[in-house]
């Protein structure tokens, strides 16, 4: 069962006995392990009938002996377990996912890590209730999702916008949903995001930021690309030496990838690169201004530069100063 399906079933009304949350990606077990605590039982109800455990401070034979409690004057009583990561032997709640309560939903959130789904206990809880890993999404997924997010919220996107937003602040999807429901507020449901909301909402440079300056070294535009690095000099904080690094890394490994597809149709590279299919003409044009050896070269550099980011092998350099040579290396 999908996140999505999950909250539709709960929204409808349509719970189940066990909810075991596992996963790297800690935003989907929170949202879900949230709104069963937010709507599940009125207010007046949760005073008897909801109990919130901590895996550091408790066992399984304490849980399934709340869990086997019936609730008092409430359909339903809710337990949550949240650290249940910290738990030893999980698996001994396997007598109770054998037999549970209906009246009973036992919510088990149970972060970075998952149960191996080819043994009893996570089958039992498959077969009874929802088993659920919540997997990271990955810097190259973001966009999509940033679409999917704001598609539930009736709003839309921009694939420039989604680059920036990506961009600028990482696969950390409670940071990257917080921004985007400040985002929302001010502008009329149906609305089409764009760079200008950005820049004015989020505080994004539209001309001033990596996507930006992948774009610039992609032209080779030299003067484009000095006066982002520039920029990003005399603006650390919001562009760390790391983090632009990092997206450079990853944008001209693309590149260097693209010279070796057969299948250079725009789905398929689309779909071997994993970016956005509106993004490819940008992929195709840069790798015509670099070959292969150049592009080998590129990737030294870089991870030349990483290494003197974190304080290999450079004395005396700044990051500004660090960044304005890298860029030099990189399109001479």
């Amino acid at each position: 069962m999908t996140y999505e399906e999950i909250i539709s079933n709960l929204q409808k009304k349509i719970y189940h006995p066990i909810y075991f949350l596992m996963g790297e990606e800690t935003y989907f077990i929170d949202k879900i392990s949230d709104y069963i605590a937010d709507n599940v039982l009125t207010e007046a109800e949760k005073g008897f009938n909801q109990t919130i455990l901590y895996g550091k401070d408790t066992e399984p034979h304490t849980i399934i002996a709340n869990a086997r409690r019936f609730p008092m004057m409430a359909n339903y009583q809710v337990i949550i377990v949240r650290e249940a990561q910290n738990i030893k032997k999980i698996e001994d709640l396997e007598p109770y996912a054998k037999n549970p309560l209906n009246s009973t939903i036992l919510v088990i959130n149970y972060k970075y890590k998952t149960l191996d789904k080819r043994k009893t206990f996570p089958k039992l809880i498959d077969q009874k209730g929802v088993l659920f890993e919540s997997k990271k999404i990955y810097d190259n997924q973001l966009p999509t999702w940033i679409s999917s997010y704001l598609k539930s919220q009736q709003y839309s996107i921009s694939p420039q916008a989604a680059a920036m937003i990506s961009e600028y602040l990482g696969a950390d999807l409670s940071k990257v949903a917080n921004e985007l429901d400040k985002l929302i507020i001010s502008l009329p449901v149906g609305t089409q995001i764009t760079p200008d909301h950005i820049e004015r909402n989020i505080g994004i440079s539209k001309e001033f930021n990596v996507y930006e300056l992948q774009n610039a070294l992609g032209e080779r535009d030299l003067l484009k690309a000095n006066r982002i690095i520039n920029y990003f000099g005399a603006n650390p904080s919001s562009n760390p030496v790391p983090v632009v690094i990092s997206s450079l890394f990853s944008y001209f490994s693309k590149i260097l990838n693209y010279h070796f597809l057969e299948d250079k149709s725009q789905n398929n590279v689309a779909s071997v690169l994993q970016v956005h299919p509106f993004f490819v003409k940008t992929y195709v044009a840069a790798a015509k201004n670099y070959n292969i050896k150049k592009l080998v070269e590129i990737v030294s550099i870089l991870r030349e530069y990483d290494m003197r980011s974190k304080g290999f092998g450079n004395n005396s350099a700044s990051p500004a100063d660090l960044q304005r040579e890298m860029i030099y290396r990189i399109l001479h």
